[in-house]
């Protein structure tokens, strides 16, 4: 059996017991219950995903991938395609936005070429060149089965190393120009969506630009009719390398039992690709901020799944993860570190959940809360 497969086989559902521990746990600190919102699903989640009800994060990393996209040739984007080589050089500088963020959060990146259009050699790029960058979707197929099922191992595998060496928490990041175009086709075999509502203008087009990027993206799909039920196919023929890289990622995650970060448009493709060859890695997965790209939204409410920010960015590279990082490590900190009713020995029988839809905070619980304080 493949790596391929071996994995998809092998991803287990949380441990739903102890997730149910720590919602009892956070519901007996000291605060109205469910006042805490995302900050406590994300504890529950993480507990589902490592078994324990107190956990911490020791340490984080970004992987990103990087690969070029054939369907540049078509004039999709108002950026050269040089850009996703010089880009990927300036991650190992520290300059780029990525490495500020990284860097503020306290994380580490891994830099991979999966399919950068040119010749690259630094020893903090890792080399995993699958070729030099994917087909022109709109003519043909973007990628081999066999090459998307490459892809996918690559992140795999890298997923598996970095928890060799101890890192717990993940994010999803990419370099590639164009890859907002095959995200967002990715977005409409998946989703069944119009190029209307799943394509944006990525970095920046022009009106004009931007109808002939629908327009070339609705040809990549005529020519090459993906069959929405096979992801594997829709990969293979309107993805990108750095985007069958990132699935992996995913499903690495997910058969190592680690927390891994969902970025913005392009980590999102790669998040719902993973999710339709096995709806288990959602569990794994932590959405960091809705990108402005319009097909993202989408496809988080495919694998039914919602942002924690809403800061309107749309840089990509893995912005997002390093500021959910921060978010993720408060979370736990609240678990661990938080005092319980118990502890003080106050009576807790007056709380009401607030997480019931029928209270509409016009009650007196926060007169109370505020007068006992």
């Amino acid at each position: 059996m493949s790596l391929f497969d071996d994995s998809l086989k092998n991803i287990q559902s949380p441990d739903k017991e102890i997730m149910e521990k720590t919602k009892n746990k956070l519901d007996g600190l000291v605060k109205p219950i469910g006042s805490l919102g995302t900050l406590e699903d994300i504890s529950i989640k993480i507990s589902g995903i490592t078994g324990k009800i107190n956990n911490t994060i020791n340490k984080k990393c970004v992987v990103i991938m990087a690969a070029d996209n054939g369907i540049c040739e078509d004039g999709v984007s108002c950026t050269p395609k040089e850009v996703t080589h010089i880009q990927t050089l300036n991650f190992t500088k520290g300059i780029a936005g990525i490495n500020v963020l990284a860097k503020h959060a306290g994380s580490d990146l891994k830099i991979v070429d999966i399919g950068i259009d040119s010749d690259i050699s630094h020893p903090k790029i890792i080399n995993k060149k699958i070729r030099k960058g994917t087909s022109n979707i709109s003519k043909g197929s973007a990628m081999t089965r066999e090459e998307a099922i490459k892809g996918i191992e690559i992140g795999i595998e890298i997923v598996t190393e970095l928890v060799k060496e101890g890192y717990d928490l993940l994010g999803t990041g990419e370099m590639g120009i164009g890859n907002t175009s095959t995200s967002s086709a990715i977005a409409m075999c998946l989703t069944q969506c119009s190029s209307d509502l799943a394509v944006g203008k990525g970095a920046g087009l022009t009106q004009e630009m931007f109808v002939h990027k629908k327009n070339i993206i609705d040809t990549a799909i005529k020519v090459n009719i993906p069959d929405e039920n096979d992801p594997l196919d829709v990969l293979s023929k309107v993805g990108g390398f750095d985007i069958a890289g990132l699935v992996g990622c995913f499903i690495g995650a997910a058969v190592n039992k680690i927390p891994i970060v969902i970025d913005g448009m392009i980590s999102a493709a790669a998040a719902l690709v993973a999710y339709k060859l096995n709806p288990l890695t959602r569990e794994y997965m932590i959405p960091s901020h809705k990108s402005a790209e319009p097909g993202y939204i989408l496809m988080l409410q495919t694998m039914q799944l919602k942002p924690m920010l809403h800061l309107n960015m749309r840089l990509g590279e893995g912005s997002g993860c390093p500021l959910a990082f921060n978010i993720v490590e408060a979370a736990l900190k609240i678990t661990n570190e938080m005092a319980s009713f118990n502890e003080i020995s106050m009576d807790d029988d007056f709380l009401i959940d607030i997480r019931d839809n029928n209270w509409d905070g016009k009650n007196s619980l926060n007169n109370w809360w505020c007068q006992k304080w």
